[in-house]
């Protein structure tokens, strides 16, 4: 196969597995590593334990040996259980509706890769694989919410060259750029012919669905502080990037061929994902405990809505519809531990709170039915030698009852009122080797 073969093949296949359902607030993906999934994410910018340091602090990398390699999977299982309580569903008097829409949520795999590489003792270079944005939410066809959504799948690449320099024995600092690939696909029941005319029945399981991809570009900042033998302190920023969706409005289905100007249409849609903020602590007690704390702030609220207009075809320029979101700014706190049980073993464990983006139930999609969670994670690493390190990490997310209210009758798209029983599952395993 050739070389340039392999270069598109390869996006597309990472991408296919990044389809992840978000585990942080909104569908932002925190396992860019599953080491730190035992202890859900404290110290992310300070730890430095393997070469994944590259996405949360590239500063780390001076911490690391000549040459490193980590390479991961985290396997992550959201359920998202509706209980309808009187939602209204227009234009769609004769399809049978079950309700619920059975579980939206589904098993997911986010992988990752890095390598760091020292060209002298101070100074490091670094690239860095993984999927920091995702969501999948897929509900049966006929449920109440279909004409608002059926199902929104987000999936994302991102490759992060970076370089790291040690100031000093007290100071490092490290930068990257970020390439990042942005794919979408919104479907849902739509309504395309008068009230009068769609009582016949089968006209309303006409869909539109939508299919976009954007490449854009951001950058990191990190900077690493060994305060003393014992307590390093990291801060790292993590840039907006701004994507512009382009992709096809199609609409399928018995009533499509009464608007046939209206099948297939190109659209785009503009996207601004957030930037984010890092202080992590990681603080040795002895020669067994290890302390570790995070706080994270993400900027959500450049996600204030999406407005998906037409950009072919008799209604070019028109906006086909607007998601409101209305995000607003994000923080989480984690605090975590580990404790060496001998040479080989060490013994994570982490909590957290993660706040969600979501407003209020009125500005809840059933796309995104999104809440703050908590975080309960444990985890090992066993060092094989001195070179080769596995970890393994396992997480459960505590989600409350999330009501949501959302109405858009005005726009024909019905009322989705009712509660979602929500949690989620993690599960990752991480290889890390120095050469």
């Amino acid at each position: 196969m050739q070389k340039t073969t392999i270069a598109r093949l390869l996006p597309a296949a990472l991408l296919a597995l990044g389809s992840g359902a978000a585990s942080a607030g909104g569908f932002q993906l925190l396992e860019q590593n599953a080491s730190g999934i035992g202890n859900a994410y404290a110290g992310s910018a300070a730890v430095a334990e393997n070469a994944s340091t590259i996405f949360f602090n590239p500063a780390g990398m001076t911490q690391l040996q000549a040459r490193e390699v980590s390479v991961g999977v985290a396997a992550v299982r959201p359920s998202f259980d509706f209980e309808n309580k009187g939602s209204v569903v227009l234009n769609a008097p004769r399809i049978p509706t079950s309700g619920g829409g059975g579980d939206a949520g589904s098993w997911a795999a986010i992988p990752n890769a890095y390598l760091s590489w020292a060209l002298n003792k101070d100074l490091y270079l670094g690239v860095g694989i993984g999927a920091p944005f995702g969501l999948v939410t897929e509900y049966d066809d006929d449920w109440v919410g279909r004409a608002q959504a059926v199902k929104f799948d987000l999936k994302s690449i991102n490759i992060n060259p970076s370089v790291a320099w040690r100031v000093n024995d007290k100071v490092s600092i490290g930068a990257g750029l970020n390439w990042q690939r942005f794919e979408a696909e919104y479907k849902r029941v739509a309504t395309v012919l008068p009230t009068s005319i769609s009582r016949v029945p089968g006209l309303n399981a006409t869909t539109a669905t939508l299919e976009a991809d954007s490449d854009a570009w951001g950058w990191n900042v990190g900077a690493l502080f060994t305060l003393s033998p014992s307590m390093k302190v990291g801060m790292s920023y993590r840039s907006k990037i701004d994507h512009t969706l382009k992709g096809d409005l199609k609409i399928a289905g018995p009533a499509a061929g009464l608007a046939p100007t209206l099948r297939s249409v190109k659209a785009e849609a503009d996207v601004e994902l957030p930037d984010t903020f890092i202080v992590s602590v990681a603080q040795k007690l002895d020669n067994r405990w290890e302390m570790l704390g995070d706080l994270s702030w993400t900027g959500w609220s450049s996600v204030k809505q999406v407005d998906i207009v037409r950009t072919s075809g008799v209604l070019s320029g028109s906006t086909a519809q607007t998601l409101h979101t209305e995000f607003k700014d994000t923080w989480r706190v984690a605090l975590g531990a580990n404790y060496l049980l001998n040479d080989a073993w060490k013994l994570k464990f982490g909590v957290a709170y993660d706040q969600s983006p979501v407003k209020d139930k009125e500005r809840r999609l059933v796309s995104l039915p999104d809440n703050n969670r908590t975080w309960l994670s444990a985890g090992a690493q066993w060092k094989l030698s001195k070179t080769n390190a596995l970890d393994l990490g396992v997480a459960y997310l505590i989600v409350p009852k999330t009501r949501i209210d959302n109405d858009q009758t005005a726009d024909g798209r019905g009322r989705v009122t009712g509660e979602y029983d929500s949690s989620v599952w993690l599960l990752g395993a991480q290889y890390s080797m120095a050469f």
